[in-house]
């Protein structure tokens, strides 16, 4: 805007003040605007007004290069750059940079939420607060991402997303180091470290650092699971859960671990599984002193030594003290064993059963005890084995007195005194507690040895004999298709 045009400006200005009078004492807007249909009570705001339509914007910001159509909104702008913030909250102590901006925070304060929206009832302190929220209802999202596609409601949203694909984290927490995208993401991160959780649920007593988590827990409660995978039927409480599950069915695992090559389908995962290779366990059982990587770990391990059992199988009667027992008992009951061995056509209800029943093939026995060398196949097995060098035998005959390391091992014991399940052998009058040690006695009696091998042609006394045997044909078999 040109000096003359300014002087022209500030003339009509006058001439229409002096006009305006009458009508600005009645309250009418007589000045319309032909864009856009709003009404003034003076000329001179008419003018001003019509001036953002023009698209012009003649006072630029020194500092930042922001253009303004008007030149009080450059001053405004202005005061962001002098970093003065004289207007204060005497609520909250949070500072602004202008009056109007303080009147428009208190509103929060205040508690009143005069501005309601028709659609779904929720209230707002302040009418821009209202209209921005229905916006959402429309359904209308003008805001798209050039890098990703993604679209958005309002600017200021596809703004703070673009953050994201800047790679940019300017702000660092002091007490961790992470690094954030945006300064509210901080704030709300640094509650964590405060410690404080101000909002408890009335249903369970949980206490939660962020009202969102609250609202977000308390679905939970309600039972209610409206989200469904249209894929396989299961249902969730939370949208972003259902995201997260829809990705296992897309079969994709992104998040591959750099120290053994395992990948996965979410990053959450791989950090967890992460924890594994650093060898750290820092969660231990006040009780037995057991170390866990993971917290969830050793609340799942608690639950052991609390001997509250809530999940009963209607089948049998057997109870467990986690739900994923349960489930994993009831396959059992199924008869269903889908999971085949390649190698021998043993087949197992559950995936881990097969995987585990794998390692007897591969002849590969990674754990090794440190006490006497001995190497097993599974970590189950050396756990067993480590109770012998222990001493320790925590299960005791209340007949004898004699002790042992397992309770398996007692209740074979028992047999013994109770008479139940003795098995004799016929030919010599040799006492068994085990039906399986019976057979296997009676073989030593036979002459022959029946059980012949198809690969080797070697034979034996007794079938086992000759599983055993069968093993080693196995694990050559299996060498030679890793080669």
């Amino acid at each position: 805007m040109t000096s003359t045009q300014k002087d022209q400006h500030g003339a009509r200005s006058q001439r229409s003040q002096e006009a305006d009078k009458p009508h600005r004492r009645k309250g009418e807007k007589k000045y319309s605007c032909d864009e856009c249909g709003k009404g003034f009570t003076r000329a001179v705001h008419l003018e001003t007004h019509q001036l953002i339509h023009s698209g012009v914007k003649a006072y630029t910001c020194d500092l930042c290069g922001k253009s303004f159509t008007l030149a009080a909104n450059l001053k405004r702008h202005q005061l962001i750059h002098s970093g003065v913030k004289a207007y204060t909250c005497d609520f909250c102590g949070k500072s602004f940079n202008r009056a109007g901006s303080l009147k428009t925070h208190q509103l929060i304060h205040s508690e009143v939420k005069a501005y309601s929206c028709d659609l779904c009832g929720k209230t707002f302190a302040r009418p821009g607060s209202l209209k921005t929220h229905q916006l959402i209802h429309s359904g209308v999202k003008a805001y798209s991402c050039d890098f990703c596609g993604k679209s958005f409601t309002h600017a200021e949203s596809l703004k703070r997303h673009q953050l994201i694909h800047s790679g940019v984290k300017a702000y660092t927490c002091d007490f961790c180091g992470k690094s954030f995208t945006l300064a509210v993401n901080l704030k709300t991160h640094q509650l964590i470290h405060s410690g404080i959780k101000p909002y408890t649920c009335d249903f369970c007593g949980k206490s939660f650092t962020h009202l969102g988590n609250l609202k977000t827990h308390q679905l939970v409660h309600s039972g209610v699971k409206a989200y469904t995978c249209d894929l396989c039927g299961k249902s969730f409480t939370h949208a972003g859960s259902l995201k997260t599950h829809q990705l296992v069915h897309s079969g994709v695992k992104a998040y591959t671990c750099d120290l053994c090559g395992k990948s996965f389908t979410h990053a959450e995962s791989l950090k967890r599984h992460q924890l594994i290779h650093s060898g750290v366990k820092a969660y231990t059982c006040d009780l037995c002193g057991k170390s866990f990587t993971h917290a969830e770990s050793l609340k799942r391990h608690q639950l052991i030594h609390s001997g509250i059992k809530p999940y009963t199988c209607d089948l049998c009667g057997k109870s467990f003290t986690q739900t994923g027992s349960l489930k994993t008992h009831q396959l059992i009951h199924s008869g269903v064993k889908a999971y085949s061995c390649d190698l021998c056509g043993k087949s197992f209800t559950q995936t881990g059963s097969l995987k585990r029943h794998q390692l007897n093939h591969s002849g590969v026995k990674a754990y090794s005890c440190d006490q006497c060398g001995r190497a097993f196949t599974h970590s189950g097995l050396l756990q067993r084995h480590q109770v012998i060098h222990s001493g320790f035998k925590a299960y005791s005959c209340h007949i004898c007195g004699k002790t042992f390391h397992w309770i398996g091992s007692l209740n074979i014991h028992l047999r013994i005194h109770t008479g139940n399940d003795v098995y004799c052998c016929d030919q010599c009058g040799k006492l068994f507690v085990k039906y399986k040690d019976l057979q296997d006695h009676l073989f030593t009696h036979t002459l022959g040895r029946p059980y012949k091998c198809d690969l080797c042609e070697k034979t034996f006394k007794a079938p086992r004999y000759l599983k055993k045997h069968q093993q080693i044909h196995t694990r050559k078999k299996l060498q030679v298709q890793l080669l």
